[in-house]
């Protein structure tokens, strides 16, 4: 058994934390021995958690040059990166390169766009033919706000594209829709408030049938530990083994939470955003993982692979203050999803029409 020294940028986020966990534990099982540092700008319950494991935790911010060169000037088996957003955060990595083993750079599905040049943050949502692989057109590439959502796409694009032209070994990984526990975005969150609050009933826009491919943080990690293994210049799709509809995503999670809801399934005529899912989609955005699996990858399953982060949901917001407010509640993806009020107007439109 060899030692390997893997660093991972923003490594106490949901995707840096799931590949530290993997790595650790990788070398628990009697693979090589993983030496992690964890560079994240804020130390906290994540950093100690990890540390636990025996990772090491470097407190820095991804962009700041003194603690790239710090890092990686001495070289690395393995560097993930997990919040580079722009060319120029690709840019800062490019000197360290030719020292690393094997590249991994986060990317997104955002970036793919159909015969419209319409995309993942569109107005109108994209309509592909079928999976999506990894040859489909992407946006330009452009040095754009990666905050705004025409410029998160070009803005990856423009990294993928410096980092994978370098020529060193660069992994470019594109997910879709990622849970798990310390996620940003825990979209899960959409149905385990409605069973903390005691919501008895869920309207679902389309009848649930919206599909929009989840990625599991556990199944980015272990792609990330394969690739380490099998450095190589390549994009490869992230996802889970199958596509669950919105329909199936409520009744997991309300299964895993021991809660049944009285499924309401709406039509086109419902009421403008009730039932809107954060994943509702017209028409179905599902990845194609065939190049990830033909190097011996196995994706998780949804229904497998959401549980810790359900736990960690409830766990978050059971030791949250009743007049405080979850981690991730300020985020704008929120407004109107918890305004129960449409909601309950549509429900007694529905109850007369049925008298």
């Amino acid at each position: 058994m060899s030692t390997r020294r893997a660093v991972v940028l923003g490594g106490t986020g949901g995707i840096g934390s799931a590949v530290v966990r993997e790595l650790r534990a990788s070398s628990g099982r009697g693979g090589d021995d993983w030496h992690v540092d964890v560079v994240a700008r804020h130390g906290g319950p994540a950093a100690d958690a990890l540390t636990a494991t025996g990772a090491t935790f470097v407190p820095g911010d991804r962009r700041d040059t003194t603690v790239l060169r710090e890092l990686l000037r001495p070289g690395a088996d393995l560097l993930v990166d997990t919040v580079g957003m722009t060319r120029d955060d690709a840019a800062q990595l490019l000197p360290y390169l030719p020292d690393v083993g094997s590249t991994v750079f986060v990317s997104s599905k955002a970036v793919y766009v159909d015969e419209q040049g319409r995309h993942a943050n569109s107005p109108e949502r994209p309509v592909f033919g079928g999976a999506v692989t990894e040859i489909q057109p992407t946006v330009a590439a452009a040095d754009a706000d990666p905050t705004s959502r025409d410029g998160y796409g070009a803005s990856k694009v423009a990294a993928e594209q410096l980092l994978l032209d370098h020529g060193s070994p660069v992994t470019v990984l594109r997910p879709s829709k990622v849970y798990g526990p310390g996620i940003g975005r825990p979209r899960e969150w959409f149905v385990v408030r409605r069973v903390l609050d005691g919501r008895e009933r869920v309207l679902l826009a389309d009848h649930g049938r919206g599909v929009d491919h989840t990625t599991a943080a556990s199944g980015i990690a272990s792609l990330v530990r394969l690739v380490a293994d099998a450095p190589d210049r390549r994009i490869l799709n992230v996802a889970d083994e199958t596509a669950p509809s919105a329909l199936e995503i409520v009744r997991t999670v309300a299964a895993h939470l021991d809660h049944r809801f009285d499924e309401v399934l709406l039509d086109a005529d419902a009421p403008t955003f009730v039932g809107v899912t954060p994943w509702s989609s017209p028409s179905p955005f599902v990845l194609d993982t065939t190049a990830a699996r033909s190097l011996g990858w196995q994706p998780p399953r949804f229904e497998q692979a959401v549980g810790p982060e359900l736990d960690w949901l409830v766990e978050t917001a059971h030791r949250t203050p009743v007049d405080g407010d979850v981690p991730w509640a300020s985020d704008p993806f929120w407004d109107r999803m918890f305004d129960y009020g449409p909601e309950d107007a549509a429900l007694v439109l529905l109850s007369m029409g049925t008298d």
